[in-house]
C-alpha cells in the first residue's frame, strides 16, 4: 500500500515522502497514529507540485545569493575602532562588527556566523574577508579597519 508520510518514520522515510509499505503496517500503525495518510492520485499530485515548487524556490535563492556575492566582491566596508599609537586595536574586530557595518553602510544583512575570519582582526589595515552566502556560494570583500577619530 502506498502512503504519504506526515512525519519522519524510521525505516520508511521522511515527512512528505511516498512510501510503499505493507497493508497491515499502514492500516494498523501508520494511519491510526497519524504518521501517514493513504496515497491516492490527488495526494501524489499535490506532493509532486509541492516538491517542484520547493525546488524552484531553492533555485531562485541560489541565483539571488550568486548575484549578491558578485556585487559584494566590489565592496569595501569601513570599520572604525579605537587603537593605540602603533596601530594595534583595543580589542578586536569580529564578524559581529563586520555584519553591523555591512548592514549600516550597504543595507546587506549577513549573519555574523557566516562571516569567515581565520582570526579576529587586531590591527589597522585592509583585510580580505569571506562570507558564506548559500550552498557553495561565498562572497569575498574588503574590510578597511580605520582608527576612530576622537
Amino acid at each position: 500500500m502506498k502512503v504519504l508520510l506526515k512525519s519522519d518514520v524510521h525505516g520508511c522515510g521522511k515527512a512528505g515522502d511516498i512510501a510503499n509499505v505493507s497493508d497491515g503496517y499502514a492500516k494498523n500503525f501508520l494511519i491510526p497514529k497519524g504518521l501517514a495518510v493513504p496515497a491516492d492520485a490527488d495526494t501524489i499530485n499535490a506532493v509532486n507540485i509541492k516538491k517542484s515548487a520547493q525546488k524552484h524556490r531553492h533555485e531562485v535563492q541560489r541565483q539571488n545569493a550568486k548575484a549578491l556575492a558578485a556585487d559584494m566582491s566590489r565592496l569595501s566596508v569601513k570599520v572604525y575602532a579605537k587603537c593605540g599609537e602603533n596601530g594595534r586595536l583595543f580589542g578586536a574586530i569580529t564578524g559581529k562588527e563586520i555584519a553591523a557595518a555591512l548592514k549600516e553602510q550597504y543595507d546587506i544583512e549577513v549573519d555574523k556566523k557566516r562571516i569567515g575570519l581565520d582570526e579576529p582582526i587586531k590591527a589597522i589595515g585592509i583585510y580580505t574577508v569571506s562570507a558564506h552566502m548559500f550552498e557553495q556560494t561565498n562572497a569575498s570583500f574588503k574590510v578597511e579597519v580605520l582608527p576612530l577619530a576622537e
